[in-house]
This record gives C-alpha cells, sequence and structure tokens, in this order.
C-alpha cells in the first residue's frame, strides 16, 4: 500500500532527551480524543472536530485484528488524515503482534508519536530507538493486567507510557480504578529517576474519572467517547488543560 514519503517530523525534541528539573514536575494536562470514537464514515470530519475544538493531540488505535479483537485503520488512512488536519499531532498507538514490521510505515504516513505493547515478543529496545531514529516520538503500553514493573527497564529510553485503563480492542468500556495504582507507581518511579516522559492513560476517561488520573500522576488524556458526546467540545478540552 502506497504511503507518503518520510518527512521531517513536526514534533518536537523526544521529551525524555530534555534537561530535566529537580525534582521533575508534572507536564500540563492536555487532551488526545481518539479517533475511534469518531464516526468511521466521516473520519477526515471527525478529525476536523477535534482540531476546531482546540485539542492539541489525535489519538489513533491501530488495531490488528490477533493482538485485540478488531481492527480499525492502515497507513493510509493515517496519510490522508496528516493532509487533512496538518496541525494535529498525531499520537499512534500500535495494538499489533508485530509492531516492528509496520511503525515505519505509520512514521512514514505521518505519525508523530508511536506507541507499542510491552506484551508481545519482540526486541522492544530496538524498535524504541528504531522509532527515534526515524526522527518520532516513542511510547510503551501496558495492558490492564500488566504490572507497571514491566517497563520499569525502559523508562529512561521512552517519550511516552500509556496505561490501559480498559482492555483494549473496542471503546465505550467502564474505568478501571484498580489502574490508579499503576499509574501512581509509574509517577513514582518517573519522580525518583528524575525522567520527563508524559503518562497517558485511555479507557473509559471522563471529566470524573480523569480527574482522579490526573491525581495519580497521569498529564495526557485519551478520551472517546466523553469528548464527541460532548454538548461543548471546545470547553471539555479547556476543563482538561485546567486539571
Amino acid at each position: 500500500m502506497a504511503v507518503s514519503k518520510p518527512r521531517p517530523c513536526a514534533c518536537p525534541r523526544p521529551l525524555s532527551t530534555l534537561s530535566p528539573v529537580v525534582p521533575a514536575p508534572l507536564h500540563s494536562a492536555l487532551l488526545a480524543p481518539s479517533l475511534l470514537a469518531g464516526r468511521h464514515t466521516r473520519l477526515a470530519e471527525s478529525a476536523a472536530e477535534v482540531a476546531a475544538a482546540g485539542a492539541p493531540w489525535l489519538h489513533l488505535d491501530i488495531m490488528d485484528g490477533h493482538f485485540v479483537p478488531n481492527l480499525t485503520f492502515g497507513p493510509q488512512m493515517i496519510a490522508e488524515l496528516r493532509r487533512e488536519v496538518p496541525g494535529l499531532f498525531f499520537d499512534v498507538h500500535l495494538m499489533l503482534d508485530e509492531p516492528q514490521r509496520y511503525a515505519e510505515t505509520f512514521i512514514q504516513a505521518g505519525a508523530q508519536l508511536v506507541s507499542f505493547h510491552i506484551e508481545p515478543a519482540l526486541d522492544h529496545r530496538a524498535l524504541l530507538a528504531r522509532i527515534r531514529a526515524l526522527g518520532c516520538q516513542n511510547g510503551l503500553v501496558l495492558n490492564p493486567g500488566t504490572p507497571a514493573d514491566a517497563v520499569e527497564p525502559f523508562l529512561h529510553e521512552v517519550d511516552l507510557v500509556l496505561v490501559m485503563t480498559v482492555q483494549p480492542g473496542f471503546g465505550g468500556q467502564p474505568f478501571r480504578r484498580d489502574m490508579l495504582a499503576k499509574l501512581a507507581r509509574l509517577d513514582t518511579l518517573r519522580r525518583e529517576r528524575n525522567l520527563n516522559f508524559r503518562l497517558e492513560v485511555d479507557g473509559g476517561i471522563d471529566p470524573a474519572t480523569g480527574r482522579d488520573c490526573r491525581a495519580a500522576g497521569a498529564d495526557t488524556f485519551v478520551a472517546g467517547t466523553s469528548f464527541f458526546k460532548s454538548p461543548d467540545r471546545a470547553a471539555f478540552v479547556r476543563d482538561v488543560a485546567a486539571w
């Protein structure tokens, strides 16, 4: 499948390479609406609605039907969306059995941050380095049943850690409050080691659960259903920024 040619990434310098402050402060809160909750027959319009609301990031879930029991978007869709909404930061979450086979293609298509799961058996360190070498930010993702310690050896090599607060694969699931302790553990490790990665949360995020996650250390919030169903999406974005 043809995608756009590689281009310089518009994302800033990888966060974990910045000079840290002691103790490392929380990042400003930001919203990354999930396109999975948009209208699938009008994805470009849904992405444009995210931009119009003032959200800085767009979260794009890539599913292969194997690692999770669902299918979503391919790289060509990412490339076309990149042309439609050039101002949004593309936060691409690979829910794939073999993310090492596809990460470069998604970066070429327009991804600015590529995260992948810790659970599949692969050389995680090599893939993190490869994503960085291609001029993109990187991240690791943990399913609800995976402890925070699984990503501990890689924390100095990532720009983002994503904690799933639902079982990935489908939107609209209820928030799992037992994941707050995992967020708090990762935030503690970040502060103790004076690291600067963003701590993202995805699954059942609304104003109430989002504030609880913020209190536990999260700074980046993936909201799908609650964002697209909000009667005032711009106010939703502003509210998250104030958490």
